[in-house]
């Protein structure tokens, strides 16, 4: 399936880039985030499984059981802190 993935601050600018279309045959967010850290390199270093990594999808946060569909947009993100 086709999706959208977006990141978002640090990963962002670790990947060099802010968004990418994807094709995947991922079930769920962690199988895409598995596949994407498969790619090594950039990806595994910013998507690290030992790095805070926050996830949405479609723009509701979501955890890595979180069922894919068609045409989804996926975001990662750093957590986020204010102060």
């Amino acid at each position: 399936m086709k999706l959208t993935v977006k990141y978002f601050a640090s990963i962002r600018e670790t990947l060099g880039q802010g968004s990418e279309a994807v094709e995947t045959t991922a079930a769920d967010l962690r199988t895409l985030r598995d596949e994407l850290l498969a790619r090594g390199g950039a990806y595994a270093e910013a998507l690290a499984r030992g790095k805070a990594v926050r996830m949405a999808l479609n723009q509701v946060m979501s955890d890595e059981a979180a069922a894919l569909s068609e045409g989804c947009e996926v975001a990662f993100f750093p957590p986020v802190t204010g102060g």
